[in-house]
């Protein structure tokens, strides 16, 4: 069953069938030139793990790996709306500038001969031959286009019918190894290519390339530097060291994107949706930093886990996982952490992401302190940041300030302090405190 049918924007055909006549002309074309200019080199390497020559070789898997050029043009009679289509054929011109690039800068050759083949199976090997050679391996583009594909089909679909989705996409997924199309350093990285063009045109906010904005900040061109710094390090290890070290070229992604983010896209590059989720490209892409966020945030708080009650049941906290939240006594939260997921979908909830190790802006502090005032009439409200010790406690200051429950800065940090003594404010959180003291007009009279 298709969703989303009843909110369908007429008049998609055209734009629709303009996209797929300038999309698959441009396909074929880079592809086979990326193919030809790499068949004149004569040092093209390979990179195969010993156990792929155990790799099995299903015959039958070449429909579904054939199958993925149907799904791709009738990808674009999906979306609802023109945003969502020029997005998403963005998402696959991108695959494929990232996928050739890569192709030219460093090609690599598969390895293995395939057994000849008759029938039908033995004609689409032929016929996938005479157009695809033994080049054009990492990033895999198939699995590059299988990842915006698969997020499109998803989203349209509901039911059994995305179950079936699911299945045939896997399927796909594992036919570029059962045919002998690829080696297994191409998938990987091909589905970071993949995740990453998803993540460069999210349909839910303006794409990555238009917030582009050079930090003002010198805290976080410090926190970007020693992010690439720490991306480097992986990547020069994973070279070295080879084999299966090559899997950190996934945590020095993850940090690079960081590093960006504090550099040039600020909260925004996390995605951090209106429900306090974090997107899937986000939670693909940035997986071992997050992994690494969430555990410092536990290992930091082990000792004082629970929230405290500042005043008038406004209390300060880290943020609480989805079961920690539902046998919580709170009715509503205030989020501040960008990097980490919260589920709010099920209770009033309003998130301000700031990064982490910042001061959140003046701005930031009304919006959060705003939000605070509305969302305590709901009941005990939780106002959170990965470790409720900097980013959500300038929140609840800025509340009180703005409130008048604080006559001072110093008054806020004094009265949040009695309740969670190892809060940590820097200079910077009290000079954002400290505008918005100056400009700032109580809300009530106490």
């Amino acid at each position: 069953m298709m969703s989303g049918a009843a909110t369908r924007e007429p008049g998609l055909l055209k734009p629709a069938v303009l996209w797929l006549l300038l999309l698959a002309p441009l396909f074929f074309s880079t592809y086979g030139l990326a193919t030809w200019v790499t068949a004149q080199r004569a040092d093209v390497g390979s990179l195969v793990f010993d156990w792929e020559r155990h790799m099995p070789f299903w015959a039958w898997s070449i429909v579904p790996y054939w199958s993925i050029d149907l799904l791709y043009g009738f990808s674009l009679l999906l979306p609802n709306s023109r945003l969502e289509l020029k997005r998403h054929a963005l998402r696959l011109l991108t695959a494929q500038v990232i996928a050739v690039s890569c192709f030219l800068l460093w090609p690599l050759r598969f390895t293995f001969s395939r057994p000849e083949l008759d029938g039908v199976f033995g004609w689409l090997f032929d016929v996938l031959a005479g157009f695809d050679k033994p080049f054009n391996q990492a990033p895999s583009l198939h699995i590059a286009l299988l990842v915006v594909l698969w997020t499109c089909y998803a989203r349209h679909t509901q039911g059994v019918w995305r179950w079936l989705v699911h299945g045939w996409f896997a399927l796909i997924g594992v036919s570029v190894l059962t045919t002998y199309q690829h080696h297994f350093i191409d998938v990987p990285t091909g589905a970071l290519a993949g995740w990453l063009c998803v993540w460069l045109w999210p349909l839910d906010r303006p794409g990555m390339l238009h917030s582009l904005r050079l930090a003002r900040d010198r805290q976080r061109w410090r926190l970007a530097l020693r992010y690439a710094l720490g991306a480097a390090a992986f990547t020069v290890l994973a070279w070295s060291c080879g084999g299966a070290w090559l899997w950190l070229l996934w945590p020095a992604l993850a940090l690079l994107l960081v590093a960006l983010n504090y550099a040039l896209f600020d909260a925004q590059g996390f995605q951090k949706g209106a429900d306090g989720r974090l997107g899937s490209a986000t939670r693909w892409l940035l997986a071992p930093y997050l992994a690494a966020a969430w555990i410092n945030s536990r290992w930091w708080t082990k000792a004082h886990p629970q929230p405290d009650e500042v005043v008038d049941n406004v209390w300060l906290g880290r943020i609480p996982t989805p079961g920690e939240l539902q046998d919580s006594p709170f009715s509503a939260v205030v989020d501040l952490c960008a990097e980490l997921s919260l589920d709010g979908r099920h209770l009033p909830y309003r998130c301000v992401p700031v990064l982490d190790l910042t001061a959140p802006t003046p701005e930031q502090c009304r919006e959060a302190a705003q939000a605070i005032e509305r969302l305590r009439e709901q009941g005990p409200l939780l106002v959170c940041c990965a470790l409720g010790y900097s980013r959500s406690a300038t929140a609840i200051a800025a509340w009180l300030l703005s409130t008048g429950r604080a006559a001072s800065v110093d008054a806020a940090i004094v009265q949040i302090r009695r309740a969670r003594p190892h809060i940590v404010l820097h200079p910077a959180h009290r000079q954002a405190l400290e505008a918005l003291s100056t400009a700032a007009e109580p809300a009530h009279d106490h």
